[in-house]
């Protein structure tokens, strides 16, 4: 199953960060917050990715084109040009970087890549999100109801704490809750490839006709995620991402548990040898 990640947008509310970069490319930890997002969905099994490009999108094809040989150990011959690759450090995706323009709408973007996706079931995201969302359990949750299109609905967190009262008197401070909003579309859809027919051209914007028809049609069903989302659209939503992963806390940060199985499954089998 392949993933289209939209990565063309000007980021215009993170103008301190875009201006000399596309907003896919903002670093969380060292690493692009794309990086962040495909590293996400590899966990899932998810390796083929579609990304679409517009503004400064040469930037997001140097990352990728630079991406083995900055990874991997390399042994350079000067007097040829030669050179050799040790310990590959590198995840096993296979990316396609397609220009989709630079003023072109999040539907039309969608609409551009119709050849590269093909006639199978995808996956839909923005470039500026991030989520502990099951995957898998949204994929078995499409396939399940038969529509063409499927949203992760997300609660975002209240953007200021709540206060409980006794008359007049403040009682009780309560801290930002993750379900202090309403339902919204948290941006990672799992769709048919009939839906791009939904799109009428550049300018369509996929939260807006294509999405209110496919509703109207009753195509468009949602998998209510209770779990921990956050969009990258202001300096505040940066800085709060970038310290949930200074911290250790990085709730996205699912692949990290494939590790950590790994190295307790080699403990145990180091304990097994050592008892024979």
């Amino acid at each position: 199953m392949k993933a289209v990640i939209l990565a063309g947008g000007l980021g215009s509310r993170l103008a301190e960060k875009t201006e000399n970069c596309p907003k896919p490319m903002i670093k969380i930890g060292g690493m692009p917050i794309l990086w962040h997002i495909m590293s996400f969905y590899s966990f899932y099994g998810i390796n083929e990715f579609i990304i679409a490009l517009g503004y400064k999108g040469e930037m997001i094809k140097e990352f990728f084109l630079n991406y083995y040989s900055l990874n991997c150990d390399i042994t350079v011959d000067l007097s040829t040009g030669k050179e050799k690759f040790y310990e590959k450090k590198t995840p096993p995706w296979t990316v396609h970087l397609v220009d989709t323009g630079l003023q072109t709408q999040t539907g039309g973007r969608l609409k551009r890549l119709k050849k590269w996706i093909g006639n199978e079931t995808f996956l839909f995201t923005y470039g500026d999100g991030l989520t502990d969302i099951d995957i898998s359990k949204e994929i078995l949750f499409h396939k399940s109801h038969g529509a063409l299109a499927t949203v992760a609905a997300v609660r975002p967190p209240a953007r200021f704490g709540g206060l409980c009262f006794e008359g007049n008197r403040v009682v009780e401070f309560l801290e930002k809750p993750q379900t202090g909003e309403g339902w919204i579309n948290g941006g990672f859809f799992v769709l048919e490839p009939e839906v791009i027919n939904y799109i009428n051209d550049d300018m369509t914007a996929w939260e807006k006709e294509p999405l209110e028809k496919l509703a109207k049609d009753q195509e468009l069903m949602a998998y209510k995620h209770e779990g921990f989302w956050q969009a990258m659209d202001t300096l505040r939503e940066y800085k709060l991402l970038e310290d949930l992963w200074e911290k250790g806390n990085a709730p996205w940060k699912v692949w990290e548990k494939r590790e950590e199985s790994k190295d307790l499954l080699l403990h145990m089998q180091k304990k097994k040898e050592i008892v024979r």
